[in-house]
C-alpha cells in the first residue's frame, strides 16, 4: 500500500504543480505592491489584503492536498450531484446573498465573502465533461448539442440574473472543449461571423446615413438593406438549386433579427456602465475621466513601467491609487509598471506556458474524461488570461474578471486551485487506467 501511494505522488505532473506554485507567489507579491501600507509593512499581516490573501493561499494549498488524496473516481461519480449544487448556491445567492457594487453575487460571513459564480465553474466543468464523456466518438446531432448547451446555459443564465456579465462571458470558453469533441468547424466559423456582426451593429448604432433625395437611414437599417441586396445576389446566382432560396432567405431572416436583437440587448439588459465601456472600446465615444478612466489609467501605468520597471513598490501609479481594482480585475497593470516589458513577458509566458503544458498533458491521458476535464481548465484559464490581459491594455472591454492566481479573492483562487488540481489528480492516475 505505501509503495503504491508513493508511485502515485511519483506520477504527479510536478511542472504544472511548479508552475501553480510560482504564479501564485507572484500574485501575492503584486498584491502586496498594489495596496502596500507603510504602517503595515507586513506581508503577513492579516489587517492587510496582501495578509488576508496569504490565508486564502494556505487554504488552497490545503485543497490542492485534500483534492490529490482523493479516488479520482469520486469527481466522475459525482459529476452531476456537484453541479447540482453549484446550481443551488446561485439559486440561493439570489435569494439571501449580498449586494456588492451593483451584483448580487456574494455570500457573506464576517469580514470574508464568497462568490458561487466561481467555484460554478468548475461544477459545470464537470458535468460537461460527464455527459461529453458518455457519447460515442463525435459530438454530433442536435439533440447532442442542445443538451451540451444546456448545460452551460442554466449557470450562465442564473449568473446573468444577478448580473455579472463578466463570469457569464466565460461559458463562451467551453466551445473550445466542444470543438476537440467533434464539434463542426461551420460552428466557430459562425460564431467569429456574429461576433463581427455585433460590433459593426455597434458601431452603426448611433449612425444614420444620407441617401440621395434626402432619404436618411439609421446605420443598422442600412446594414439590413446591404445584406438583403447581397442575398438577392446570391439567390440569382443559385436560383437552379431548390434548397438554396430557403437557405438564403432563412439567412436572411436570423442575420437581420440577430442585428436588431443585439441593438435592443445593448440599449435595454446591458448596464449604463457596461454600455459605456464597450462604446469607449470601440471608439464610439471618448470619456478619458469617466468610463474610460480605469483602462486609461493602466495603459499609463503599463506604459511607464518601459523595459524593465519602476521597481518592487515603486510604481507611482500603483502607490498612489490612480488605477482602480487594481488589486483585482487590473492587478497585471502592477506588474507592467514595477516591473516592465521584461516582467509582463514573463508573466504572459508563465500562463503560455501553463495552457500548453494542460493541453499537453491532456492529449496524453487514457480517459476520455480526464481529457475533455484537461480541455475545460485550458479553456477557463486561457479566457480569464485574454481578457483580463487584453482589458487593461485596452484590447478587451472592462468586463470584471479576474486573473488566475494575481487577481486579489478567496473565490477566484479556490476556484482555479480546484480547477487545476482536480486534472493533476485525474492525470497522476492514467497509468492505473485499462484503455
Amino acid at each position: 500500500m505505501m509503495e503504491r501511494r508513493s508511485s502515485r505522488w511519483s506520477d504527479i505532473d510536478w511542472i504544472i504543480v511548479s508552475l501553480y506554485g510560482i504564479l501564485v507567489l507572484m500574485g501575492w507579491f503584486n498584491i502586496y505592491a498594489a495596496t502596500f501600507n507603510e504602517e503595515h509593512q507586513s506581508i503577513f499581516d492579516i489587517s492587510q489584503l496582501y495578509g488576508k490573501q496569504m490565508l486564502w493561499i494556505a487554504t488552497s494549498c490545503f485543497l490542492a492536498w485534500v483534492i490529490l488524496m482523493l479516488d479520482p473516481r469520486f469527481f466522475s461519480r459525482l459529476a452531476y450531484p456537484i453541479y447540482g449544487f453549484c446550481i443551488f448556491l446561485l439559486i440561493a445567492v439570489l435569494v439571501v446573498g449580498t449586494e456588492i457594487k451593483g451584483a448580487k453575487s456574494w455570500f457573506t460571513f464576517g469580514g470574508f465573502s464568497f462568490q458561487p459564480s466561481e467555484i460554478a465553474k468548475f461544477g459545470t466543468s464537470l458535468a460537461l465533461t460527464f455527459y461529453l464523456s458518455t457519447l460515442g466518438k463525435r459530438f454530433s446531432g442536435l439533440l447532442t448539442r442542445l443538451k451540451a448547451m444546456l448545460i452551460l446555459i442554466l449557470p450562465a443564465a442564473l449568473i446573468l440574473l444577478q448580473p455579472d456579465t463578466g463570469s457569464v462571458l466565460v461559458y463562451a470558453s467551453f466551445i473550445f472543449v466542444m470543438y476537440r469533441e467533434g464539434l463542426s468547424g461551420n460552428i466557430l466559423l459562425i460564431g467569429l461571423g456574429g461576433a463581427v456582426l455585433f460590433v459593426v451593429a455597434l458601431l452603426l448604432n448611433t449612425t444614420t446615413i444620407e441617401l440621395p433625395y434626402d432619404i436618411v437611414l439609421p446605420g443598422q437599417t442600412m446594414m439590413v438593406v446591404v445584406i438583403g441586396l447581397i442575398c438577392l445576389v446570391l439567390y440569382a446566382q443559385f436560383k437552379k438549386i431548390k434548397q438554396v432560396k430557403w437557405v438564403i432567405l432563412g439567412s436572411f431572416l436570423v442575420i437581420t433579427g440577430y442585428i436588431f436583437a443585439v441593438n435592443y440587448a445593448f440599449n435595454n439588459i446591458l448596464q449604463k456602465h457596461q454600455q459605456a465601456r464597450i462604446n469607449e472600446l470601440l471608439g464610439i465615444e471618448s470619456d478619458p475621466t469617466g468610463a474610460g478612466y480605469n483602462v486609461h489609467q493602466s495603459m499609463i501605468a503599463i506604459g511607464s513601467g518601459g523595459g524593465f520597471g519602476k521597481g518592487f513598490l515603486q510604481g507611482t501609479q500603483t502607490k498612489y491609487d490612480f488605477v482602480p481594482e487594481q488589486s483585482t480585475d487590473f492587478i497585471f497593470c502592477t506588474v507592467g509598471e514595477e516591473w516592465g516589458f521584461i516582467g509582463t513577458f514573463t508573466v504572459i509566458f508563465l500562463f503560455v506556458y501553463l495552457l500548453f503544458r494542460i493541453i499537453i498533458v491532456a492529449e496524453r491521458q487514457r480517459s476520455k474524461f480526464s481529457r475533455i476535464y484537461g480541455y475545460c481548465v485550458a479553456s477557463i484559464f486561457f479566457f480569464h488570461l485574454a481578457i483580463n490581459v487584453g482589458m487593461t491594455i485596452g484590447l478587451a472591454p472592462v468586463i470584471g474578471i479576474p486573473l488566475p492566481f494575481f487577481s486579489y479573492g478567496g473565490s477566484s483562487l479556490w476556484s482555479f486551485t480546484i480547477l487545476l488540481f482536480t486534472f493533476i489528480k485525474m492525470d497522476s492516475e492514467r497509468m492505473h487506467i485499462l484503455r
